[in-house]
């Protein structure tokens, strides 16, 4: 298997162990990701508000260098924002009959253009439909036994052209962590909102919905997730969450190819745990007391 890769912005800065566990795994994988020469910014962030060809440009200027390296294989973005933005090219294309005209003016600059066609998936799409539990299985090396997982799939993962899992009630990354040997804790906020895209406007709204995924959490060792945006926030908010509600709210928020990667028996350098910020003593001491966790290097 093969597939384009596309780090986006956030997993080149603030969700860097995010890029690199997700290559390392696909290593281990058997995986080949090829990455684009020359790739730029999406446009998730701000782009859209400035204007509405902009923000369809710029990823279509990633999946027409893509188109020009002539490879048979899909897009996998493991950044929820980027795998938005990139699938939306192909979805507005499909009703609006001169957007693709529109696009291939403005990447003429470059001498690029794109016809359509290429496949833009999410990394949770690509690990639990075309890898699988089994395949994942069969690597484990350290199974993640005594750990309960609360699979956190956040909004844009699975909304509007998820495709791949229920919306509203997702359930594709339990295998996943079973078969990493792990636990799934039991609860109903998998597809709520974090509130990250509300904490520099609507903090205290922002706080709110923090607060309940990190209560609806209690009881778990871990969270796992798969958005850079949604782990930020659930990873830095939590002690004025915790002050905010006058409870203890902590818990060890880390992505999913870092649970998988722990399971491989990969090192440290390939994880890159020390850059999370919410990986708690208890999660260490647990992972110590049932000999799982990672070699260091």
């Amino acid at each position: 298997m093969k597939y384009f890769y596309y780090s986006g912005c956030s997993l080149e800065g603030t969700a860097l162990e995010y890029n690199i566990s997700t290559q390392a795994v696909m290593q281990a994988l058997g995986i080949e990701l090829i990455e684009l020469e020359d790739w730029t910014c999406c446009g998730a962030s701000a782009a859209e508000t400035l204007s509405e060809l902009l923000s369809m440009v710029l990823p279509a200027r990633n999946l027409a260098l893509a188109a020009r390296m002539d490879q048979d294989c899909d897009f996998l973005i493991p950044c929820s924002a980027c795998y938005l933005n990139l699938r939306k090219v192909d979805e507005h294309l499909g009703s609006d009959e001169g957007l693709l005209e529109k696009i291939n003016e403005v990447l003429n600059e470059e001498e690029l253009s794109y016809q359509g066609g290429i496949k833009s998936r999410h990394l949770l799409d690509v690990l639990a439909t075309d890898i699988g539990p089994e395949m994942i299985k069969a690597k484990v090396k350290r199974e993640l036994s005594g750990l309960r997982i609360a699979p956190y799939y956040g909004c844009q993962a699975l909304r509007p052209y998820g495709g791949y899992d229920d919306p509203e009630q997702p359930s594709c990354m339990e295998p996943l962590i079973e078969a990493l040997g792990a636990e799934v804790h039991p609860w109903r906020m998998g597809a709520k909102c974090c509130g990250a895209g509300l904490m520099t406007t609507k903090k205290e709204v922002a706080i709110e919905l923090t607060s309940a995924l990190l209560k609806a959490a209690k009881g778990a060792d871990c969270i796992a997730t798969v958005c850079p945006m949604c782990q930020m926030n659930l990873d830095s908010y939590q002690k004025q969450v915790s002050k905010t509600g006058g409870e203890n709210l902590s818990i060890s928020v880390l992505y999913l190819p870092q649970l998988i990667g722990m399971a491989f028996g990969l090192g440290e350098e390939d994880l890159k745990l020390g850059l999370n910020m919410a990986y708690t003593d208890s999660l260490k001491a647990k992972l110590a007391e049932y000999r799982v966790g990672i070699t260091h290097q």
